[in-house]
């Protein structure tokens, strides 16, 4: 195993009811939030009214900014910036999913020295504080609830990037499982995608880590068992919360201690994808995943192998990625770009965006 720094500062409350600690946590930090979400589904279902309840209840002001979009774009993070500058909010909640959070990260690392956001995101400025962080989840999927990265997009650069610094780590983040009841069938099956995908990163990284790779093994299992029922019966909440519980594990570190890095080449592919033809997040991946391994075939069989066995009782090289395909495929997700509704045509527009970005 290589050395390794374990730290996580996230305080996490989990199950039902959980949010009514936001308030109390929240009058610690400042007494004016700014409140980001997205499109409106979050007033339609009641969790907006949840957190704006007790966060009055505990005397904190909030100033509101929607319209978040599934791949959240930079001109979002600058007007919420510019809207929180103006309010002198002192903390900055995020009500929803990956894109919500990610984008009320980077807004908490701008508000305090003015900073432009795609300087942030591209390191031409090192941000020396933030804002504190709140994440209430609604949408189980990408583990950035108890985690230190961010992803956005920019259009104009043709862009789609992360972010990671340890000042952008929530301060609380609130994991109900029953905000999650109203996610369709198909985000539900993109978030297993999603947190399956960002096990298999570190699973993939450089460096020897046995206990890393039965976590990833585990979280696998875990999210591939309860796929189907959890779609069939969407309003399970022993199913929402193993889930939930699954994608947080997958990148909260947990994964990826003892390793030199992880292998995020699926993610880099396919924000590719996302910034050309605005495909969900975890269709990219569920795309470029059979492609990859295909790939990995040579480099690492032992680790597939491995895998193949764990997962599909198969130890055959190919077997995993067989396996992970029919998967893939059994809960709705494309595994090619036909599937997607991109024909051969746009292969050389894709190849050409990633050689560009230098993919």
């Amino acid at each position: 195993m290589e050395n390794f720094v374990a730290y996580n500062p996230v305080k996490l409350f989990f199950g039902k009811g959980v949010v009514k600690n936001i308030g109390n946590e929240a009058i610690k930090h400042g007494t004016t939030a700014l409140v980001i979400y997205g499109k409106g589904s979050v007033k339609r279902n009641g969790i907006f009214n949840d957190v704006e309840t007790y966060l009055k209840q505990s005397g904190v002001k909030i100033i509101e900014y929607s319209g978040i979009k599934p791949n959240p774009i930079i001109e979002d993070v600058e007007m919420a910036a510019h809207l929180g500058t103006d309010n002198s909010v002192d903390l900055v909640i995020g009500i929803g999913g990956g894109s919500v959070i990610d984008t009320a990260k980077i807004v908490a690392a701008c508000i305090p020295d003015n900073l432009p956001a795609w300087d942030v995101m591209t390191s031409k400025v090192k941000i020396k504080r933030a804002l504190p962080i709140f994440a209430v989840l609604s949408l189980v999927a990408t583990g950035t609830e108890m985690n230190r990265f961010a992803v956005i997009q920019n259009q104009k650069e043709r862009e789609k990037i992360g972010f990671g610094n340890n000042l952008i780590y929530p301060k609380c983040s609130f994991l109900d499982p029953e905000y999650t009841f109203t996610v369709d069938t198909q985000q539900t099956a993109y978030g297993i995608v999603d947190l399956i995908a960002h096990a298999l990163e570190n699973y993939f990284g450089k460096g020897d880590a046995p206990l890393a790779d039965k976590f990833v093994i585990s979280i696998v299992k875990e999210a591939m068992l309860i796929a189907n029922p959890l779609i069939a019966n969407p309003n399970d909440y022993e199913l929402r919360a193993r889930m939930m519980w699954a994608s947080t594990n997958a990148l909260n570190g947990t994964t990826s201690y003892g390793r030199v890095s992880g292998d995020f080449a699926v993610h880099a592919f396919g924000h590719t994808l996302s910034l050309l033809y605005d495909l969900p997040h975890a269709a990219t991946l569920s795309i470029v995943y059979p492609a990859w391994l295909k790939y990995l075939e040579k480099l690492v069989p032992g680790k597939l192998e491995t895998l193949g066995s764990e997962l599909f009782g198969c130890d055959e090289t190919n077997s995993f990625n067989e396996g992970l395909t029919k998967f893939f495929s059994s809960i709705n997700c494309p595994v090619n770009l036909a599937e997607a509704g991109i024909d051969k045509t746009k292969r050389e527009e894709i190849k050409e965006l990633w050689i560009e970005k230098d993919v």
